[in-house]
């Protein structure tokens, strides 16, 4: 059976993580990607880790694409990607607006040459507004969308995460917006332009912050660990030195909680009765069950919360995650064949599907590794691709 994807061209021309991400996600799924460069390459290859001088970053976003290098600031780039355009379902970019139009690629023209094209535009604060010509991050939408603010200790800055949180978030809602487009496509035949800015997909995740605000002028203060919406919530160190997390969500759970660390009076008191009223009193919920985990060693307190019912995680490392067997089960870490590294390990797609499952088959590949190859299918032989090498148009 084809893939779930089959069939769909994907020009990923983004650099770094929001854009191509997506583009990724799409790629496991079945959707040819080809991953336009400029010839210096994209920087997501010398960020973070490397093994012998190869970024380990990339092996992952970059895999299950075709890449090639292309200067579309050139006339002859431009009209290289003209032709490429002519025969996709999808482009994703995340250049400052204006830059695609001013290089002759803007939507409207791109839109003359294959009506049916999908343009995801991804950008820090997207096409429009007085902030849109600004260079944007991930860090800029986790500092905006009020993340920051509230997460981090009581008494402590407001703080940012040490990952791509805003990106991959935005990553994950680009690929939803570009399959509602082809989706739309089927019905009207036409493509249409995805205007997508980093700081908005984030702001709905936090959930019922600007509603709370607009309907009682109240802002969610920053509370470390715990929550303003239920207790015990937090991580708790255990007696070998290794940390669990436990959630009581649920009025059940918290009941069972304090039945089995012995303080099953908690359980009667007035307050104990909704998550909010036992937020309040945090201090000694947390004091009651840090106390029981903290004479118990890490197995012996996540064996004993599930025998009990309640709801407990051992907070893990990557080398835990590798190692875990209900990771293992799903099949979460994937071993990919590499020309450079040899076999890798990465996370998995994203999901299952019965019928036209994902999958990895390469993982991302030296800097433009299939120029030829794809531009030959576009014209370009071997003597022109050597001009083009010598102009710095190609690698």
């Amino acid at each position: 059976m084809p893939d779930a994807l089959s069939g769909v061209r994907v020009l990923d021309a983004a650099t770094l993580f929001a854009g191509p991400l997506a583009a990724t996600l799409l790629g496991d799924f079945g959707a040819e990607v080809v991953k336009i460069e400029h010839p210096k390459g994209d920087p997501v290859r010398s960020h973070g880790a490397r093994r012998d001088g190869v970024g380990l970053w990339w092996k992952m976003l970059g895999r299950n694409k075709k890449a090639i290098t292309l200067y579309l600031g050139s006339p002859e780039g431009q009209e290289i990607f003209r032709r490429l355009a002519a025969d996709a379902d999808v482009v994703i970019e995340n250049f400052r607006p204006g830059t695609l139009e001013r290089w002759g690629l803007g939507y409207d023209e791109l839109k003359r040459i294959n009506p049916r094209l999908v343009l995801a535009r991804v950008t820090g604060f997207g096409q429009t507004g007085p902030y849109s010509r600004r260079p944007g991050f991930g860090t800029l939408a986790e500092a905006m969308s009020g993340f920051a603010a509230i997460t981090g200790e009581p008494d402590g800055p407001p703080t940012l995460p040490p990952f791509g949180l805003a990106d991959g978030i935005a990553a994950l809602t680009t690929a939803f917006a570009v399959m509602t487009a082809l989706r739309a496509r089927e019905a009207t035949g036409e493509g249409q332009v995805v205007d997508l800015a980093i700081i908005e997909p984030i702001l709905t995740l936090l959930g019922p912050q600007i509603i709370t605000y607009d309907q009682l002028g109240e802002l969610q203060a920053r509370t470390g660990n715990r929550s303003h919406n239920n207790a015990p919530r937090n991580t708790y160190r255990t007696r070998d030195g290794g940390w669990v997390a436990i959630s009581t969500s649920a009025q059940s759970i918290a009941e069972r909680v304090m039945r089995l660390v012995g303080r099953p009076e908690f359980i009667d008191e007035p307050w104990f009765a909704t998550g909010a009223e036992r937020a309040e009193h945090a201090d000694e919920l947390d004091e009651a069950v840090g106390s029981w985990i903290a004479q118990r060693d890490r197995d012996e307190v996540v064996k004993a919360f599930e025998e009990a019912e309640a709801a407990v995680a051992p907070i893990y490392t990557a080398a835990d995650v590798m190692t875990d067997p209900q990771f293992a089960a799903l099949g979460t870490i994937a071993t990919v064949p590499d020309d450079e590294l040899g076999p890798v390990k990465m996370q998995n797609v994203l999901f299952r599907l019965s019928r036209t499952p994902g999958h990895i088959d390469s993982a991302g590949p030296p800097l433009g590794a299939h120029t030829a190859e794809i531009l030959g299918r576009y014209g370009v032989g071997e003597a022109e691709l050597d001009e083009l090498r010598a102009k710095g148009v190609v690698k």
